[in-house]
């Protein structure tokens, strides 16, 4: 394995980590800032996000949502594990991982992250992300039912 190859896996992994650690700590614009300004998101709701403005919204949207969830404040916090990383080359990669979500209830949601990584000025970012929810508990404050 090349020098080359050993940085980036390195570097999606902290992508990978600051993606969960901002989000959970509701500092949506340093999450934003970790994807390309033509990124792609789909959460499985029908529809596709596309830029930061858009992507914005997804984050947004949650938080909204869990404040309509009692008014009480609780923690949200994302695992990621078996993180598979396969770079194309020096500026492209593409990665899956299993993620578990945990609030107040105990484990909320879990599903996959499906992801194309590519260097933006020198840095890795997300050029397209894929959410797909695999199961929710049944008192899940964050998840949407599935149909």
């Amino acid at each position: 394995m090349e020098h080359w190859e050993v940085a980036a896996r390195e570097a999606i992994r902290d992508l990978v980590a600051r993606y969960n650690a901002n989000g959970d700590s509701g500092r949506f614009p340093p999450v934003v800032e970790l994807f390309a300004s033509d990124a792609v998101m789909d959460v499985g709701d029908g529809r596709v996000y596309t830029g930061h403005d858009e992507i914005l919204t997804v984050f947004t949207g949650a938080q909204d949502r869990a404040a309509t969830t009692g008014g009480e404040r609780w923690h949200v916090r994302h695992f990621t594990a078996t993180h598979q990383i396969d770079v194309t080359d020096e500026s492209h990669a593409k990665g899956y991982c299993y993620y578990q979500v945990l609030t107040a209830v105990g484990l909320d949601h879990w599903g996959r992250y499906i992801d194309e990584y590519r260097v933006v000025e020198g840095r890795w970012r997300f050029a397209r992300r894929r959410v797909t929810l695999d199961g929710r508990t049944e008192a899940s404050l964050m998840a949407p039912r599935q149909t």
